[in-house]
């Protein structure tokens, strides 16, 4: 594991901290869109875009749409977008499996501010990376998960192990995670973290903290395994290209 640094600790409160790093090849394999695709890469935290009470509000909605299914292991999804929610084993279409029994779960006022938050960690991704936000699409998959320390299941709780989105996904051009519960106050283990050459550069969760990175593999990364208590947080995607854009999703 080496050297450990910590980029933000829970106890900090962060207006804005950035921090540039070479791009990776990645994005050479790909379409490259003027004015959106990554030439300037690097991985920013902030805690002034989203409000601890925003964040709660945001967790509520997690909450009750979660409690409709759960993952037999330890890490859930749920995704307003396609509908995904982990039941079991497997995967069930929120919308298709519950029907009209979902305008009981959230209302339009759950799904604006969802949206809202959505479009501002976007704006503050466009500001950090110098690049329009218009030219920036959301992309899936965009998901709340929930992790707590139960044993996996499938291999779809197995959410420790080192990735790189843009390999992972594709699609995926800038990432961000909001997070919707406190290292060390709602659980124990769980840090993000980057894996850098020589040293590990972590993020410990806080309630309305925001992280961004560009997504090739200058930004490697892997969650720690939760011992204790659960974490909740939000997945926000971007694509440059408009081909993979999806909608916000909206309460029908």
């Amino acid at each position: 594991d080496g050297v450990t640094e910590v980029l933000a600790h829970r106890s900090d409160n962060l207006q804005d901290k950035f921090i540039e790093i070479p791009c990776s090849e990645d994005y050479d394999s790909h379409k490259r869109f003027e004015g959106c695709t990554p030439r300037k890469c690097g991985r920013g935290v902030t805690d002034a875009v989203i409000t601890r009470e925003e964040a709660e509000r945001i967790r509520r909605i997690a909450e009750r749409g979660l409690s409709l299914g759960g993952s037999d292991g330890g890490a859930s999804i749920l995704d307003l977008h396609s509908g995904a929610l982990s039941l079991g084993k497997h995967f069930v279409n929120l919308y298709r499996y519950f029907g009209d029994k979902i305008q009981d779960i959230f209302t339009e006022e759950d799904f604006a501010l969802y949206r809202d938050v959505r479009h501002r960690i976007q704006e503050r991704i466009a500001q950090a990376f110098g690049i329009r936000s218009v030219s920036m699409y959301l992309t899936k998959p965009t998901f709340f998960s929930r992790i707590n320390s139960t044993e996996a299941k499938t291999t779809h709780d197995e959410y420790w192990h080192p990735h790189v989105d843009k390999v992972t996904y594709g699609s995926f051009d800038y990432t961000s995670l909001l997070y919707l519960s406190d290292y060390a106050d709602d659980f124990g283990g769980g840090r993000f973290i980057f894996m850098d050459v020589g040293s590990n550069k972590t993020i410990e969760p806080r309630a309305g903290r925001v992280s961004f990175f560009t997504s090739g593999s200058e930004n490697l990364h892997r969650v720690e395994k939760v011992h204790w208590g659960t974490r909740y947080a939000i997945t926000i995607s971007f694509t440059c290209n408009p081909d993979h854009g999806i909608g916000d999703p909206v309460l029908t």
